[in-house]
């Protein structure tokens, strides 16, 4: 039976929840709809717990189908395959507010798949793609708590819109999006363009009314058709492997963490890990190896829990974090530019342990990246790949290529810089920075960021200005909460919160929260965006210790852009048949030829007489011949009548045989044979464009002109 909920959202826009009719097999399935944009989100569960793992197996699929916008994939197949970059990233979106919710101990597999079934152009699929998870989970038999919602904040014309229309938002300079339950804020992701700290808090207060109205309609749904809650089987590590465990190496621990020396206390805790499987090996309790044999991941999570609790009392207890350092206190800072000589730009900035390698790299306007999915962007002109390979953090694992965990980062960097990077008209070049993680402990996205900020001042991009991340994490306990600045590794894993921030000096440019908690309080975001800014200064005056401006050329290396405008109508002359033209232009000149549909030609060429070459033969190609001009060309016809000469690229004009000579000449051959290289001038053009040229009248002084 099918069952459908409504929220009116004011002139005449609804959002509904609809179930009972589509994919009934799942635990739980809705189709979210608002406008003409429909997604069916469905949530799965499996019936038993996975063995033998050690976290919670919740995999999210945000699946593009280009049907939704009525197109047919590119390429060869025809048919959807990887996941764009964009579906990654809603996934990513859907995750996060979820994760932290579901009961600890609970290692069910949870698969949650989102379709957008049709998209229009007013309505952004990503929010609705959230709700849409919530709802699924609220009406199905899973135990997942109580419903969760998003909701978006754009700043337009300086006014606050809560989830504006698709056009709308390309003239806001904040894109907000919150997700949180009717209590708390459980994830946040923003882009803007140097918004204060005071506008983006604003931003997550007003979305958070919008969420408790659309967590209200799930509750309607839910009340009509929801299952009751499934009992599960919690997982918790076997209680002799605690107290062993506890025994042998609790105090062992506390001692490790109390090392200030990060490698010193990473190799005492590695040993101290070793030293418990050696003493489970190898001693006389064969009770205590049955029960590791058959649940290996036991002997971990206790030591995990083990490191939680004595870090967390650290820092609430002792006021003391693991390094030494003060809640507010910034790892050594680092920064070196222009470290590769063949690169356009480069850069490494290090933070503690966590080291970056940031190499910018300009090219010309036609290597924009081409996307194929929904959203409505066709192309991408800035990219930022992250890479995070296994030695970082001293593995061994092979390399498989960019991960969600990388794309992320990289997405998140790539919004950081975005507002700062001049525009296509300002700069026509496109731009990839490749940020190489090479060593990992503790927000290598804001590390990239930073770093990215360096290569691209080294290369010579005329930012707006200097872009800056930290982290910023935080350990509640039962009546106390402390922020802490520049997380480290083990305080993120160990801590309930993530909070990046990235901005200049004038105020914010990105934001991404994630927790491990039931939410945050209004009053944590409000000091955590404070901290940052703070730490963001601090930062920012090291980077412009190291470089205070984009350097005033380009490297050497760097290709060039040379504009050159020409009229629209004559495109084609420079195109060719089939791309003739051009094609014979890059051979020749070894230049790259981009043409917008203005008329704008952007060459770019790494050698740069190749570039002026390209330019000259195109406005040649298109140059309109004018009275009085003077040219050398070559004789192309003879006609009883007089002589047509090429002053052009493929314009020809008409040399009368009474121009030819300043005698009288019976015949055009007594002067001219075909191939002849002649100077003229031009004497007429009429309406149609036809050229009349002139032999006779070119003076000593006009062929010194043309021949210098």
């Amino acid at each position: 039976m099918m069952h459908k909920v409504e929220l009116d959202l004011g002139e005449g826009n609804l959002l509904s929840l609809e179930t009972g009719k589509l994919a009934k097999e799942a635990n739980g399935s809705v189709v979210i709809r608002q406008g003409d944009t429909l997604l069916l989100a469905t949530a799965v569960a499996a019936e038993t717990p996975r063995p033998g793992i050690d976290f919670f197996p919740l995999l999210v699929d945000y699946e593009e189908k280009l049907y939704a916008v009525g197109r047919i994939p590119g390429g060869f197949f025809k048919r959807e395959g990887k996941a764009t970059e964009t579906a990654v990233l809603t996934a990513r979106k859907i995750d996060r507010p979820i994760r932290p919710l579901f009961p600890k101990g609970y290692r069910n597999d949870v698969q949650i798949v989102v379709t957008p079934l049709s998209v229009d152009v007013e309505t952004q699929p990503d929010i609705l793609a959230i709700n849409g998870a919530s709802a699924a989970l609220a009406i199905s038999d899973i135990p997942f708590p109580y419903p969760i919602a998003a909701a978006r904040v754009g700043k337009i014309d300086g006014k606050f819109v809560v989830d504006p229309a698709t056009e709308q938002m390309q003239k806001s300079e904040m894109d907000l999006v919150v997700a949180g339950s009717e209590k708390a804020i459980l994830m946040l992701e923003c882009g803007s363009e140097e918004v204060s700290e005071e506008d983006v808090f604003e931003g997550i207060k007003l979305a958070h009314k919008k969420i408790k109205d659309v967590i209200k309609l799930q509750k309607d749904l839910a009340a009509k058709v929801g299952a009751a809650k499934k009992e599960y089987v919690a997982y918790v590590p076997h209680e002799k492997v605690n107290q062993f465990a506890r025994k042998t190496a609790l105090e062992k621990i506390r001692s490790a963490m109390k090392i200030s020396d990060y490698d010193k206390q990473h190799e005492e805790l590695s040993h101290i890990k070793e030293e418990i499987k050696k003493a489970i090996d190898d001693g006389s309790n064969e009770e205590l190896k049955k029960i590791i044999a058959a649940s290996p991941a036991d002997i971990m999570n206790v030591i995990d829990d083990l490191e939680a609790e004595i870090v967390r009392g650290m820092i609430l207890n002792e006021g003391k974090r693991p390094d030494g350092r003060g809640f507010s206190d910034i790892r050594p800072l680092s920064c070196e530019v222009g470290i590769l000589p063949r690169a356009h730009g480069s850069a490494v900035f290090s933070r503690g342990q966590t080291q970056v390698l940031t190499v910018a790299t300009l090219g010309a306007l036609g290597e924009v990246q081409k996307l194929d999915g929904i959203s409505p962007e066709e192309t991408k002109r800035y990219m930022h790949h992250y890479n995070f390979p296994a030695y970082s953090v001293g593995e061994v694992r092979p390399s498989r290529g960019p991960g969600r965990r990388e794309i992320g980062h990289g997405a998140l960097a790539e919004k950081a810089l975005v507002p700062v990077v001049p525009s296509e008209e300002e700069f026509p070049y496109t731009l990839r920075l490749v940020s190489e993680v090479l060593g990992s402990n503790g927000s290598t996205s804001m590390a990239s960021t930073c770093a990215s900020t360096l290569a691209l001042m080294d290369a010579g991009v005329k930012i707006k200005a200097p872009v800056a991340g930290i982290s910023i994490g935080l350990i509640t306990g039962k009546d106390k909460e402390v922020l802490i600045t520049d997380i480290q590794g083990i305080e993120d894993h160990l801590g309930d919160m993530d909070f990046k921030v990235a901005g200049t000096r004038k105020g914010i440019t990105a934001v991404q929260v994630d927790i491990k908690i039931a939410g945050l309080s209004f009053e944590v975001i409000e000091k955590a965006l404070a901290q940052a800014k703070s730490a963001r200064m601090t930062i920012l005056d090291k980077i412009e210790a190291a470089i205070d401006k984009p350097r005033a050329e380009l490297s050497q290396y760097a290709p060039r852009v040379l504009t050159l405008q020409i009229d629209p109508a004559k495109i084609g002359m420079v195109i060719g048949p089939g791309g003739k033209m051009i094609k014979s232009i890059v051979e020749e000149t070894g230049a790259q030829i981009d043409i917008e549909d203005d008329g704008r030609v952007l060459v770019t060429a790494v050698d740069p007489e190749g570039g002026k070459r390209a330019i000259k033969i195109i406005e040649d190609l298109t140059k309109e011949a004018k009275v009085g001009e003077i040219y050398k060309g070559e004789v192309t016809r003879i006609l009883p009548f007089g002589a047509f000469v090429e002053i052009l690229p493929g314009k020809e004009g008409l040399v009368h045989i009474s121009e030819i000579a300043p005698r009288r000449i019976a015949k055009v051959e007594d002067e001219l044979n075909i191939g002849d290289e002649v100077i003229v001038k031009v004497i007429k053009v009429d309406e149609q464009g036809r050229v009349d040229l002139s032999r006779r009248q070119v003076t000593a002084q006009d062929k010194e002109k043309v021949l210098k």
